[in-house]
């Protein structure tokens, strides 16, 4: 059997005013108890940021 990788993706919005421990602990927590990864980070301007997670969905394909 050959394993192709898929990602799939969550968005989190963090508002303005969140200090950095919190997010990191958002973001731990997302690592620890659900796989997630970091695949793209924004910090806005107003201080808000928006954060975009991903893991991995493995599927597995017959071959013949």
């Amino acid at each position: 059997m050959v394993a192709m990788v898929e990602y799939t993706y969550l968005v989190l919005s963090l508002p303005r005013g969140t200090t950095r421990d919190t997010a990191r602990q958002i973001l731990t927590e997302h690592a620890e108890h659900g796989g997630w990864e970091i695949d793209r980070l924004r910090l806005y301007p107003d201080g808000s940021r928006r954060i975009q997670l991903r893991r991995k969905v493995i599927r597995q394909i017959r071959t013949f």
